[in-house]
Parts: structure tokens; sequence; C-alpha cells
């Protein structure tokens, strides 16, 4: 029973703090209207959710989530400088090609993600069979260094966490 009304209590509660951050007051009619919202949006979309992903090692996401807030923050300065002090003709943007060894779709996306948000790289399209990705690269002169980044510092790390 509380399965049916909670089909993805983590996701409920996502909602409800994510509710009460964008009304910005914590009041009882907001907790109510996001509360609403955490059990319902729920409800209406678990029949797209067909399995949960399942996490091998879910305490590995706290160091990779640190690590990728730390790499958000140093390529951001990374960025800046490239864009403030490198003359335009020397910026060197390159296509990146990762295989993956990631099987899961949940942990290529959040590799994706990661990609995207850091700065300076993109994640750009996922080959058809789900074993490449395609990453754009704003300034590189050693595309097969980035390529071995990503596969250390976080598909590795991802590995671990999903299994």
């Amino acid at each position: 029973m509380l399965k049916r009304i909670f089909p993805h209590p983590l996701l409920s509660l996502t909602l409800l703090l994510v509710w009460l951050m964008l009304v910005n007051k914590v009041t009882p009619g907001n907790i109510l209207l996001g509360g609403f919202l955490g059990i319902v949006v729920p409800i209406l979309t678990s029949p797209y959710w067909p399995g949960r992903p399942r996490l091998k090692r879910p305490v590995m996401t706290v160091p990779y989530v640190l690590l990728v807030i730390w790499d958000i923050i140093v390529a951001n300065i990374q960025v800046a400088l490239i864009i403030l002090f490198k003359p335009r003709a020397k910026i060197h943007s390159q296509w990146v090609v990762v295989p993956l060894d990631l099987t899961s779709p949940e942990a290529i996306t959040v590799l994706a993600g990661t990609i995207t948000m850091t700065p300076g790289t993109v994640s750009a399209l996922l080959s058809s069979d789900g074993t490449s990705l395609l990453v754009h690269c704003l300034h590189t002169d050693d595309p097969d260094g980035v390529r071995n980044e990503i596969k250390t510092r976080y598909e590795a790390r991802l590995k671990e966490i999903f299994g």
C-alpha cells in the first residue's frame, strides 16, 4: 500500500523540497501543496519508470558529488582564463569520442550530465548502440588525455557506484 502511494519516495521528497525552494516561503499551505505534488507526480509518472536503478555502492556517491563540485569550480576558472586571455586563434576546440564501459542507462546519463555540467566540455551525442559518447571540448591540445581523464576520473567511479 505504501509503495503504491510513494512509488519513488526520494523523488517525492525532492519535489517537496524543490517546491519549497521555488516559493521561498515555508508555510503550511506550501508544504501541503509541495507534498501533494510530491505524491501525485511520482504516481502519474511511475508507469514510465519500469525499474529503479540499483546502486551497488551508494556511499560512493558522496565523494563523487564532491569531486564533481570541485571540478566545476576549477573548470570555471580555467574557462574564464581561456576566454579572457587566449587569443581566439589559439583556442583549439576538439571533438572527443569516449568509449563507454558503462552499460546502465542511468550511469551513462549521470556521466553525460557530469561532462556537460563541467564548464568547457559538453556531451553531444550517445552512439546508437550506447557504447560511446561524443564530447566537445572547448580547448585542448590532447584529445586522448581528455578521453582518459573522463574515463578514469568519472566513468571508473560511476562503475563502482552502479556496478
